[in-house]
């Protein structure tokens, strides 16, 4: 008799426990297979720490294969879903495509960044979602420290340190926390730097941070922050982003090369490609997380709208709380669905309980209120690091010994130069994968996966203001109510806003193409990756001379070329001139987010 065939897609918090607790719900009785753009789950939560330098990249991923010894792992991602066929369609990293057939199918695609229609935002931000974004931010935190010492004026030297966060929600929070942290710590270990100050800024259209969260755990937040020397901006948001720095609804003009964008998270675009009913870009399901009249289809996570039992009329909302939690009700509700053969009894609905909130803000110092009880400092500190410990799958023992290593050695300050600004635009599909020249095309910001409707920006209750799900999502240890009032921008002020980007030579931020020949063998400085159409300087989100790909007959591999330097030479030592930048691109591949 063949074993029942069970695709997942997406190993995000969702996927991934659903996967889990499948397996060991199973019992080898199945084939589980699970489609996910990387070999691993990321733990979003500890991703601020990466930033930071405080944690190596690899101590917040968890093998797929190492961990889900009975699951087969697919490389790829989810282009399109036949639901009378019973299979899913994937393009795999080499740009083949696959097809997987079920007999179950878990839906936990999770969510893409959202795109607000603000001027200059998409080509001048970096978002937070994932490790090349995190990688990136702590290169580029990094670099702006050190040519800030060099600067020519005091006026170039003050807008490389200073550093600008958009939405004050868990995620926004703890980068303004522990990247403030991070700089100074770059400023102080080096004499020549002390004239450096570097200076945050965390935004938010909200009344106060951390507006989702109770007000106790908001004021202690505020106060570590501003203690800190964050300027926290209620409030106030972004209303134009330049090459040179970022208008405020205030109408300040702030000069920055740094843009963090944390607003917020639509739902996946492939949950609406399926043509079922949905509820503001999410799956309808019922309290079982099975689709309406598709019985072998199951979603969870921030692909599915699931029905909050314990609110009457309103869906839980797009955390990695809720969305851990669900994956475990799918994984038995999957397995309980061939045991009964295929009929609801034996499902159990999904039913959630508050236990609390906690929110790391670097060193020591946390917000959190486990069970009720409002702790702050030191003591807030060891449950949020408890806490984390504790949910991870995987991984503790190198993350506790990270840790301890920070507590007793200085940081180690230097850029790794891997991931470049180009290869994490703001508005990518995916990114848990840094872009790669000739990837595929995307829609533009305007319409692509990630954008939002004027419906989105005046909307009053969506996904919060984290760029990611609670704390990312697992900052909290409980329900998670998002109010993101980022998203209350009026469209009409942003169209009055002139975009002084468009006089400009166009030396803003392009992505390579193809045809920009952005690996160059004969670049002079492979060292420094060749960035195609750069301009001089280091802009807001955009990659500076330093930046780029890499050459094999530089004399300096160890800095990248950027396609507007001087001209390569070619194999017989003739010059050459540098290729024309190709066309702006976008990587086309479809966004796994947390939950994918």
């Amino acid at each position: 008799m063949r074993r029942p065939r069970i695709v997942i897609v997406g190993a995000g918090f969702a996927g991934y426990r659903t996967a889990r607790t499948l397996a060991r719900a199973a019992g080898g009785r199945a084939d589980i297979t699970l489609l996910n753009p990387t070999d691993y789950f990321l733990y979003l939560p500890l991703l601020p720490q990466v930033a930071a330098g405080i944690l190596e990249p690899r101590r917040v991923t968890v093998s797929l294969s190492g961990t889900l010894r009975e699951v087969r792992p697919v490389l790829g991602e989810a282009e399109r879903v036949d639901l009378d066929a019973r299979t899913v369609h994937y393009t795999n990293p080499e740009g083949d495509e696959g097809t997987l057939g079920y007999d179950r199918l878990v839906l936990a695609a999770g969510s893409v960044n959202k795109l607000l229609p603000i001027p200059g935002i998409a080509e001048h931000a970096h978002g937070f979602r994932g490790l090349p974004e995190a990688l990136y931010l702590r290169d580029h935190l990094t670099r702006q420290v050190e040519l800030a010492a060099s600067a020519r004026n005091a006026e170039e030297c003050a807008a490389r340190c200073t550093f600008v966060v958009v939405g004050a929600g868990y995620t926004g929070t703890e980068v303004a926390a522990q990247g403030k942290l991070f700089t100074d710590a770059l400023v102080r270990a080096h004499p020549l730097r002390r004239t450096v100050r570097p200076r945050w800024l965390l935004l938010d259209l909200a009344s106060r941070v951390l507006p989702e969260l109770d007000e106790r755990l908001s004021r202690t937040a505020d106060r570590v922050l501003r203690e800190r020397g964050v300027e926290v901006r209620t409030g106030t948001s972004v209303k134009e982003a330049t090459r040179d720095g970022v208008l405020l609804t205030d109408g300040e003009f702030v000069e920055t090369r740094t843009l963090a964008w944390c607003v917020g998270v639509r739902p996946d675009p492939l949950a609406e490609s399926l043509g079922l009913p949905m509820e503001r870009g999410r799956l309808l399901v019922e309290p079982t997380l099975q689709v309406p009249g598709r019985p072998e289809v199951f979603a969870c996570g921030d692909a599915a709208a699931v029905p909050d039992l314990e609110r009457p009329g309103e869906y839980t909302p797009m955390t990695a709380q809720h969305a851990w939690r669900q994956g475990k009700v799918a994984g038995q509700n999957v397995a309980a669905s061939f045991v009964e053969g295929g009929g609801a009894a034996g499902l159990r609905p999904y039913r959630h309980k508050d236990m609390g909130f906690v929110v790391d803000l670097g060193g020591v110092q946390a917000a959190a209120n486990p069970l009720g009880v409002h702790l702050s400092g030191p003591v807030a500190g060891a449950v949020a690091r408890g806490y984390h410990l504790a949910a991870m799958p995987g991984n503790r023992v190198r993350v506790a010994a990270d840790w301890l290593l920070d507590a007793v050695l200085p940081r180690q300050d230097v850029q790794l130069g891997l991931v470049r600004s180009w290869a994490v635009p703001l508005d990518t599909a995916s990114p848990e994968l840094a872009r790669v020249p000739g990837g595929h095309r995307s829609e533009p910001a305007a319409s692509g996966p990630g954008a939002a409707t004027e419906e989105d920006v005046n909307a009053g209750n969506d996904a919060d203001g984290t760029g990611g799900t609670d704390a990312y999502g697992t900052s909290a240890v409980g329900r998670n109510d998002r109010n993101d009032r980022n998203d209350r921008i009026d469209v009409k002020d942003v169209n009055d806003v002139k975009d002084v980007n468009k006089a400009t030579d166009g030396s803003g931020e392009h992505h390579p193409s193809p045809e920009d020949d952005s690996q160059s063998i004969t670049s002079p400085t492979p060292e420094v990756g060749r960035h195609s159409g750069g301009g001089s300087g280091s802009r807001v989100g955009q990659s500076s001379p330093e930046e780029g790909s890499q050459s094999i007959d530089s004399p300096t591999p160890e800095v990248g070329q950027h396609s507007s330097g001087p001209a390569t030479m070619r194999k017989d030592g003739t010059a050459g001139d540098e290729p024309a930048p190709g066309p702006v691109e976008r990587a086309d591949a479809r966004d796994a987010k947390g939950d994918r």
